[in-house]
């Protein structure tokens, strides 16, 4: 399989798993001294927002989420080259 075949079943494999995928994470909001709300997600550093509302925190951290997944997953793809044979596997996490 060449470099471009293997990055077009990844974009495929990402993009037909991502509407069946759920990950439960940790947000956490934080009354501002201004007003409004900060919020963060405990799992995710660099996933932090605020806004005037809990809802508006709440969208904005989604949207925060999203992007970061969606760069770092770009990244790899940009930079990762393979000679070899590779497995791609799910990976569900389980946490408590």
């Amino acid at each position: 399989m060449s470099h471009d075949q293997f990055d077009a079943a990844l974009k495929s494999d990402v993009s037909s798993q991502q509407s069946m995928t759920e990950l439960t994470l940790t947000t956490i909001f934080e009354e501002a001294e201004e007003g409004g709300f900060i919020g963060y997600v405990a799992e995710l550093p660099g996933a932090n927002t605020q806004g005037e509302t809990l809802e508006e925190v709440r969208e904005n951290l989604s949207e925060a989420i999203e992007l970061i997944l969606n760069s770092n997953r770009e990244e790899f793809e940009k930079n990762f080259s393979s000679n070899g044979k590779v497995t791609r596997e799910t990976l569900i996490l389980r946490a408590a």
